[in-house]
């Protein structure tokens, strides 16, 4: 049930983002400038929820986290180039253009995150902030990994 979980914690993270963004509009910032905080937050909120709850047995490290923030990097140039459409271009309200961009950003974010959080591959030994070595023939207590 990976989909309705995604669903849960994607919904939760969209309507934040959406929160956070329409208030740096209601403040006189920017998009551009709110979208910098906005993704840190956003970042370290997902990968905590996805890596815990959507997708079990999620690898979490630093390699883990590593790939999470490339595919939220990735999103941040899509998000901005889709707010910069239907703002700047069609002349819609950043409380109706980023509602917008997040219904059209939500598949592509699933597929990353499933990617980064390699989820259904964490080894059995695997502990949060560290992998378990997977070399054929190391034992768990090793050290390695």
């Amino acid at each position: 049930m990976v989909a309705g979980r995604a669903l849960v914690v994607g919904g939760a993270l969209a309507l934040l983002y959406n929160v956070l963004m329409i208030a740096g509009d209601w403040i006189g910032l920017h998009y551009a400038v709110t979208s910098a905080p906005t993704f840190v937050i956003m970042v370290l909120l997902g990968y905590w929820a996805h890596s815990t709850w959507t997708f079990k047995g999620a690898e979490r490290s630093g390699a883990a986290f590593g790939r999470y923030v490339l595919v939220a990097l990735a999103n941040l140039p899509l998000s901005l180039a889709g707010l910069f459409v239907f703002v700047d271009l069609a002349g819609l309200p950043v409380p109706i253009a980023s509602p917008i961009v997040t219904v059209l950003m939500f598949v592509a974010n699933l597929l990353g995150n499933r990617w980064a959080l390699r989820a259904g591959r964490a080894s059995p030994g695997a502990t949060p902030g560290r992998s378990a070595d997977r070399r054929p023939g190391a034992r768990p207590d090793s050290g390695a990994g």
